[in-house]
């Protein structure tokens, strides 16, 4: 089985795994039930927002922080061009030029809603920030910081590329899940240095993952391969971060935001502020 790598799967038996216009095409996409817009008035210019009915918890998130005043005055305090601008961190506000930001929250994380392929990262995307997968395994998402993804086009080669690499990471992950599943009998062949057993096993796993993997041969669906070639986005963050709702006007604000100058830090140089946000009719 080549889609594993032998050293990967020795470790893993040996040890037990750890566990155009660029708004047109996003306005032509239908509202759903439960969909809310949200206006983001900022020092550069206005973005109007929709949150997505299916993300429920992040979506009542959202609006429940916009009617308590609390995006109100925070900065965009990540900036960097050809990926996103993202906004949320509570210190930020009236923070000191130069300081480092991005740690704060309102002490809560709200649950994954990741639903891909039907929400995605193209261009104009809103998606929540969250902690890596070592500490936040569940893939929880903050409490309100968030992210519009500006991104970058990409070739059909490329594309391909990524696509071969996210079908043999999931082959991967669903090797690891098995190899959770016996752990304590990987662990007992370990002891007795059963290593004829550790490979029986080994195949055995082999050729369940093959069989639950056999229809994995695309990754991307023909809308998001047409969106990422024509208007571009993040597609290595597919299915990692909860998407809840995407930019239907003010993408050229945003385009604006993402080319400012910036520190160390990717905050920029120039505080760029949400002056208000409020949910429209």
């Amino acid at each position: 089985m080549k889609y594993i790598l032998p050293i990967v799967i020795a470790l893993a038996l040996a040890i037990g795994l750890r566990a155009h216009n660029p708004n047109t095409e996003m306005n032509d996409l239908q509202a759903n039930p439960g969909d809310v817009k949200v206006l983001l008035h900022t020092t550069m210019g206005d973005i109007t927002l929709l949150l997505y009915g299916d993300t429920p918890l992040h979506t009542a998130n959202f609006v429940k922080l916009v009617n308590e005043g609390f995006y109100d005055g925070l900065l965009f305090h990540r900036v960097i061009d050809s990926f996103m601008i993202q906004w949320g961190d509570p210190t930020s506000k009236d923070a000191p030029k130069g300081k480092h930001l991005g740690a704060g929250d309102p002490s809560y994380r709200i649950d994954a809603e990741i639903d891909f392929p039907k929400h995605f990262h193209h261009r104009g995307a809103l998606a929540a920030a969250r902690e890596g997968d070592a500490t936040n395994p569940e893939r929880k998402s903050s409490g309100s910081q968030f992210y519009i993804v500006t991104g970058k086009k990409f070739s059909p080669a490329q594309l391909d590329q990524m696509e071969h690499k996210a079908v043999m990471r999931h082959k991967q992950e669903v090797f690891d899940s098995l190899s959770m599943q016996h752990r304590d009998s990987i662990m007992a062949m370990r002891r007795n240095r059963d290593q004829a057993g550790l490979e029986a096993l080994r195949e055995q796993l082999a050729v369940e993952t093959e069989r639950l993997t056999a229809n994995d041969s695309t990754y991307f669906t023909p809308e998001q391969r047409d969106l990422y070639m024509r208007e571009g986005g993040t597609p290595h963050l597919d299915g990692a971060y909860t998407v809840f709702g995407r930019v239907i006007s003010g993408m050229d604000t945003v385009d604006k935001i993402q080319k400012v100058e910036t520190d160390g830090y990717d905050r920029p140089l120039e505080d760029v502020k949400v002056i208000s946000a409020k949910i429209l009719p």
